[in-house]
């Protein structure tokens, strides 16, 4: 047995993505968002392509919750976000019709046609995409949460900062040790596991296509450019 043999799943998904992981944090639109150097409509363009992935994700929830591969990760209590976004997405167009503004990026629309795929095709892929979202945003989304009150005045866990609020989940810590566990006792052999970790990558290099559209879109101080 080599030494990859004894390592959790969950220490190779997290080691393997690491580099891709990195890049998307360290993206200039996020850079520049998290330093302040962007107004709050640009957290706003932010919160609107998120809501898109998130309905992808949780669209097929549902049809995936009996899943063997995928039904243990879907936690509709603990995680579910959209109605979160839903409500910061109100309060951010100021309480009117918001649904009829947010438009995908081209980025966001293939992240959010991809999830859909394998959630349709492939649950062990859905796996990938469902970790580097939910736990990701539980995890260095709360960074976001704090500099969005911070710099934009929005209440601490209020409105516009909802969909950072994981109320459900008491002990953040202990929640991220099961959702480990899970990734350890993923049932599935060697072959699909490292096809798996292979679609976290892709998961966040889409993440970091959309950051970059986003960043097209904006530049420090001057706000939304002209197309």
């Amino acid at each position: 047995m080599d030494a990859a043999d004894a390592t959790p799943f969950s220490t190779l998904i997290r080691t393997a993505s690491h580099e891709r992981h990195t890049e998307a944090e360290s993206s200039t639109f996020m850079s520049d968002m998290l330093g302040g150097k962007l107004g709050v409509e640009a957290y706003a363009r932010y919160t609107e392509q998120l809501w898109f992935v998130y309905r992808a994700l949780e669209d097929a929830a549902e049809q995936l919750s009996d899943d063997p591969v995928a039904g243990p990760f879907v936690r509709r209590r603990e995680l579910l976000r959209v109605a979160s976004l839903e409500r910061d997405l109100a309060h951010l167009h100021g309480g009117g019709d918001w649904r009829a503004a947010p438009e995908p990026l081209p980025a966001t629309a293939a992240y959010a046609a991809r999830v859909t795929e394998v959630a349709r095709d492939w649950p062990a892929g859905y796996v990938a995409h469902h970790y580097t979202r939910y736990l990701g945003d539980l995890s260095g989304g709360q960074i976001i949460r704090s500099t969005a009150e911070r710099t934009w005045g929005f209440a601490r866990k209020g409105d516009g900062v909802r969909f950072y609020v994981f109320a459900d989940i008491a002990n953040p810590a202990a929640f991220k040790r099961e959702y480990r566990e899970l990734l350890d006792a993923l049932p599935v052999d060697d072959l699909e596991k490292h096809r798996v970790i292979e679609e976290c990558k892709r998961a966040f290099a889409l993440n970091t296509a959309v950051f970059r559209e986003l960043g097209d879109h904006f530049t420090p101080h001057r706000g939304p450019l002209s197309a």
